[in-house]
């Protein structure tokens, strides 16, 4: 038999399992917690839940530890405490239930779930899912950084020149296609 699993403190970070990437809430007592999701997360969704990480909106939802889990393994992971000072934990779960109900931007590399409830444990906003990746370079290779554009959906390089009339900020000194 699994011992079972002991019940958190009041703000303490909750990171749950999802398939492919990690979802972050805080507990706020009585079962709850507080946590930032896309209006169509999905308790235990996995793969359906990561395709609504593709949004730009995020509600903050105050739910039970248990549906926000689902199916999905979960612990308690405050792994920031020795780096930075938590908040006295009723400061932590003021703020969190302050915000519920607040629709508030979403970015999957700036603004997710975990800088969101580090904001709240240790008012610093950090995520570590999301981090810049080392390039490997071979001898003589030039460092370029690779061409994107952002406010389109895909980023994908060259899509100013699919897309006749549109002015992208920054883009004036690029060469025409046309």
């Amino acid at each position: 038999m699994r011992a079972p699993i002991p019940e958190p403190n009041p703000g303490d970070l909750i990171e749950i399992f999802r398939p492919f990437y990690r979802h972050w809430a805080v507990y706020v007592g009585d079962g709850y917690v507080v946590h930032l999701a896309p209006p169509s997360e999905i308790a235990g969704a996995g793969a359906a839940s990561l395709m609504s990480a593709l949004t730009d909106k995020a509600i903050v939802k105050k739910e039970l530890l248990y549906f926000v889990a689902g199916k999905d393994k979960y612990h308690v992971n405050n792994k920031h405490d020795q780096k930075y000072s938590p908040l006295p934990p009723s400061k932590i779960v003021q703020r969190a239930e302050e915000l519920v109900g607040q629709e508030m931007l979403y970015k999957v590399t700036s603004e997710n779930c975990e800088h969101f409830v580090n904001e709240l444990r240790y008012g610093v906003p950090r995520s570590d899912q999301v981090r810049p990746q080392p390039v490997s370079l071979s001898p003589g290779a030039r460092p370029f950084p690779p061409l994107t554009v952002s406010g389109h959906p895909c980023g994908r390089p060259g899509w100013r020149w699919r897309h006749k009339g549109v002015k992208i900020a920054g883009t004036e000194s690029l060469p025409s296609r046309e």
